[in-house]
């Protein structure tokens, strides 16, 4: 399996089939459905040796191990991790106890909950799918996706899963890597009343934030929304400053004039620190994933029958620091990408 996003992991967490015992939290005194004495809670990696995706999942690893440190989560079970040729997030884990297992298919022989994050829609169906594939387990189980995925194709996937007696869950990530080591996440999920309430304590051992949209497939949705929102942003940016470039209007004098004022956002402070300190990981999302996400929601307008221009003018900068050759580089180079596609 090859992937190419930072956030490209599975995580198994607590073993909680649903009308076993309730038992307490242990932070907060809220309640996981499973008995933890006969419990796992896994974290697994895929085997694409992808560095961007090792330095996510290790991040996330991280925040999962700080939160139960702190006593913040009830994370006290036996650990099991997928084999990676990437060997720190692993060894990590392995570190507290956690063992080595082969497969996703073996993975989830042993859990009931199933947390994946992965680049996308055709990512997911290859880690569900196929002889070595989480369904091959036969067992029913719980499946949140954390990817940024086709709402169109999870709602597929969904049903189809369904007749496996597997329920599939949307719940797409927000923020940051730094967020993802600290254990802070956003999370947007879709899914039944019922099926929100059993897996939330799942979805608190990353998240600081957890937001239920409303049926399978809101989760996606509402993440391409919000990706629309912070691509847009990154478009505008970018030609702002190629236009400011090409009047004489230094990048500190923009900062000057935008920071603090009605303009400023969280997503202008991570992006600034590229064009203004040079920072390389201001902002760690991949160009490439940008576009897959603006081209999803592309998918989904036309699938409703409205017209999208803002949104095709997003994806075409997107598509064009793609087509020259950034598509691994992170958004907020789009700076220097449109300036230099105008130099002239």
């Amino acid at each position: 399996m090859t992937m190419a996003e930072e956030k490209g992991s599975f995580v198994l967490f607590p073993r909680a089939a649903l009308g076993a015992p309730a038992v307490s939290h242990p932070a907060e005194g809220r309640r996981i459905e499973g008995n933890p004495a006969q419990s796992s809670w896994n974290f697994d990696t895929t085997a694409d040796g992808n560095v961007h995706a090792g330095v996510w999942r290790a991040r996330l690893a991280a925040g999962v191990r700080s939160r139960a440190r702190a006593g913040n989560c009830a994370i006290s079970w036996p650990v099991s991790v997928m084999a990676h040729r990437n060997r720190g997030p692993v060894e990590s884990l392995m570190a507290l106890g956690a063992k080595e297992a082969n497969t996703p298919r073996e993975l989830a022989e042993n859990v009931d909950i199933v947390v994946l994050c992965v680049t996308g829609s055709p990512q997911v169906q290859a880690v569900l799918e196929g002889p070595s594939g989480i369904a091959a387990s036969g067992r029913p189980l719980v499946v949140i996706d954390c990817s940024t995925s086709d709402p169109a194709v999870t709602i597929s996937l969904a049903a189809s899963l369904a007749e496996k007696g597997i329920t599939l869950v949307d719940a797409p990530l927000g923020r940051t890597p730094a967020d993802a080591e600290a254990g802070t996440l956003d999370v947007m999920a879709g899914g039944s009343d019922e099926i929100f309430a059993h897996i939330r304590p799942v979805l608190e051992a990353f998240a600081g934030r957890i937001v239920h949209t409303g049926p399978t497939g809101t989760g996606h949705t509402m993440k391409l929304l919000n990706n629309f929102l912070s691509m847009g942003y990154a478009a505008l940016y970018a030609e702002t400053l190629m236009l400011a470039d090409k009047t004489g209007i230094a990048p500190q004098t923009f900062d000057s004039v935008i920071r603090g004022g009605r303009m400023d956002c969280g997503f202008y402070q991570t992006f600034s620190k590229w064009f203004l300190d040079r920072d390389p990981n201001a902002h760690k999302f991949a160009i490439r994933n940008g576009f897959k996400d603006v081209s999803y929601l592309q998918n989904l307008a036309t699938s409703l029958g409205v017209s999208n221009p803002v949104g095709a003018a997003v994806r075409n900068s997107f598509g064009l620091a793609v087509g020259l050759g950034h598509g691994d580089d992170y958004v907020p180079k789009m700076a220097d990408i449109i300036t230099a596609a105008n130099k002239g």
